[in-house]
């Protein structure tokens, strides 16, 4: 019997990369004066996170402390678009240009949490990306989703300040109906990075016990580079 072809068709592709840990520095760096400056600048009545506790603050991506991150950024956010259209076949009429939008830092404590939300930008192609500085213990402690000793049962506390993507309407039996999950949650760790399209939902779980959950957040402009005629 001649083996039987099996199709996938992804919903949503979604890019990880390492920061490197002296980049990682420099921000945390950058913050932690930020963070003692009387003038701050809040996003929090732009972002819809319920921080109570912390803080959710724009920072200067043209500042020489950040600069080299935002670049990795921009050079990131053109290889998504790459990928992108390797993985679907798709040509795009004319090459993308990649520029930060916005770069801004949620400093979360216990029971800080964001609800389920997706972001925009000011082109209709966007990527958004989100990296983790700062994640306390009980966090990196964590069960990795998927894994046998993952369970949400019995109050478990395995998604406590975890990462969620959402991209369709679905239920934790799905499997049985062979419905792959229409989510998938990731525990922080410091240094990953995450691209993905802008209009993605996601959301952030509370946590519980000390500690700062530190992330600095990106929405990325896609422009395209229109060729000027001879």
């Amino acid at each position: 019997m001649e083996q039987p072809i099996f199709h996938s068709m992804p919903s949503v592709f979604v890019m990880e990369h390492n920061v490197p840990e002296e980049m990682v520095t420099n921000l945390n760096t950058y913050l932690d004066a930020y963070l003692k400056k009387k003038k701050r600048k809040s996003l929090a009545h732009t972002l819809v996170g319920q921080i109570q506790k912390g803080q959710q603050l724009l920072m200067d991506h043209e500042d020489k402390k950040v600069e080299e991150f935002s670049n990795m950024l921009c050079s990131l956010g053109a290889h998504y678009i790459n990928e992108f259209a390797r993985a679907t076949g798709v040509r795009y009429k004319n090459n993308k240009t990649v520029a930060i939008d916005e770069l801004w830092s949620v400093h979360s404590f216990e029971r800080d949490y964001n609800p389920i939300h997706s972001h925009g930008t000011k082109t209709m192609m966007g990527i958004s990306c989100t990296t983790w500085t700062k994640v306390p213990k009980q966090i990196l402690d964590l069960p990795t989703a998927g894994t046998s000793e993952y369970s949400l049962y019995n109050a478990s506390g395995h998604s406590d300040g975890c990462l969620a993507f959402n991209y369709g309407q679905g239920h934790v039996t799905d499997i049985e109906i062979l419905k792959p999950a229409p989510s998938f949650v990731l525990r922080p760790q410091v240094g990953k990075l995450y691209l993905f399209p802008s209009w993605l939902q996601h959301m952030v779980y509370p946590f519980q016990g000390k500690g700062e959950r530190r992330t600095v957040a990106a929405n990325l402009n896609c422009w395209d580079i229109v060729e000027e005629a001879a």
